[in-house]
């Protein structure tokens, strides 16, 4: 998994007042939720904020990073848990962070990689992915940055389920009868299946 560096500086004001004078500032308040708990036992989360430009290229990017997280000079390595887009201008109102250690596994999605020149689709078929990414459970440290799948031997109709899928490291926890990529029938492919059964 690729790295990325992200700098921020703790709250010390939070509610909806100061929310909206950090944004206004271009800036993005930032939970940091990880292994301290509170009195009751719930997670207790870091409250800070960093400027829309610490986060372009971690958020506006088709690829996964392990995070160095610098909060006021205090380093955390985090993945990215949430972000709250606005509805309408879709300007980053707020992200959630989860820290992480190379003990405890996580669960993140990862996006996937077809690669080969599938049989259905020599015979005339299209081939096409039903989903983006699947979600694995790893320690951070073993998670790629995708997940590539051969679909070479994959026939004129055929589809690849999560469940044929293995990943040394990983386990996956998408659901086994997730289809994940097909190779689906043209018209072209019909045709000639039916002239060859003529």
């Amino acid at each position: 998994m690729k790295e990325i560096n992200v700098k921020g500086s703790v709250r010390t004001e939070t509610g909806k007042k100061a929310t909206r004078e950090i944004r206004k500032a271009n800036g993005v308040p930032c939970n940091l939720y990880g292994e301290a708990k509170g009195e009751n036992g719930l997670p207790v989360a870091v409250s800070f904020l960093t400027t829309n430009d610490e986060l372009r290229n971690l958020i506006y990017s088709p690829d996964i990073y392990c995070v160095n997280l610098d909060i006021d000079g205090k380093l955390h390595k985090a993945v990215l848990k949430e972000i709250q887009f606005h509805p309408v201008t879709d300007k980053v109102l707020h992200v959630d962070f989860y820290e992480v250690n190379d003990q405890k596994p996580i669960v993140m999605e990862v996006p996937i990689k077809l690669n080969g020149l599938a049989e259905g689709v020599k015979a005339g078929g299209r081939l096409a992915a039903s989903v983006r990414k699947l979600k694995v459970k790893a320690v951070y440290t073993e998670i790629p940055e995708r997940l590539n799948i051969d679909v070479t031997n994959l026939g004129l109709g055929k589809t690849i389920k999560v469940g044929e899928l293995s990943f040394e490291g990983l386990e996956l926890v998408t659901s086994k009868d997730v289809v994940v990529c097909q190779v689906k029938m043209t018209r072209g492919a019909r045709a000639a299946a039916a002239s060859a059964e003529k």
